[in-house]
């Protein structure tokens, strides 16, 4: 437990290796922020493409982050992300899905 006696790097909730990481710092803004778009939109009837498919591109975002993820903050935050994805894709496919009203009728 080495790793507990290190100091917490100032500015850097929970990141306690003190390096920069821009790409997993990007792909956990984008699952964040798809993922609360899919899940606000879920619950309109007529947005449901939108928020299917952002659901379905923040799940894959969000699973990408998370083979890639080292720290922490990067874990909790994609897998709130994650979890709001989900939740929406699942009831925007309830409503309609992926092509809903727009193949066939």
């Amino acid at each position: 437990m080495a790793q507990t006696l290190h100091p917490n790097v100032a500015g850097s909730l929970f990141a306690t290796d003190g390096k920069a990481r821009p790409l997993q710092d990007t792909l956990m803004a984008v699952t964040f922020v798809l993922g609360v778009l899919s899940f606000i939109t879920s619950f309109f009837h007529g947005l449901h493409l939108l928020s299917s498919w952002a659901g379905l591109v923040g799940l894959a975002v969000g699973i990408y982050g998370q083979w890639i993820s080292v720290t922490t903050r990067e874990r909790f935050v994609l897998i709130l992300g994650l979890g709001a994805a989900g939740v929406g894709f699942l009831i925007s496919m309830a409503n309609g899905g992926l092509f809903g009203g727009l193949i066939g009728s």
